[in-house]
C-alpha cells in the first residue's frame, strides 16, 4: 500500500511532527505510514484524510 501523506503534508507545510500531534500518534507513527510499514486503523485513517482534506480512497493507494 502507498500513501499520498507526505505529498499532501507538503502541500499544507506539515511535518510529520505537526500532522502527528493533530491526529494523535507519535511522529514514528507517521514516518511508518508514508513509508508503508504499517497499516493503521480506519478511524486513524479517517483522522488523516480529515486533516489533510481529502477522502481515505484518495489518500491510500491499494496495489496488488
Amino acid at each position: 500500500m502507498r500513501t499520498r501523506i507526505k505529498e499532501l503534508r507538503d502541500r499544507f507545510h506539515l511535518t510529520q511532527e505537526d500532522l502527528a500531534k493533530k491526529v494523535g500518534v507519535r511522529r514514528e507513527t507517521i514516518v511508518l505510514i508514508e513509508k508503508g510499514d504499517y497499516n493503521c486503523s480506519i478511524m486513524l485513517a479517517h483522522a488523516l484524510a480529515k486533516e489533510l482534506k481529502t477522502t481515505i480512497d484518495k489518500l491510500f493507494i491499494w496495489e496488488d
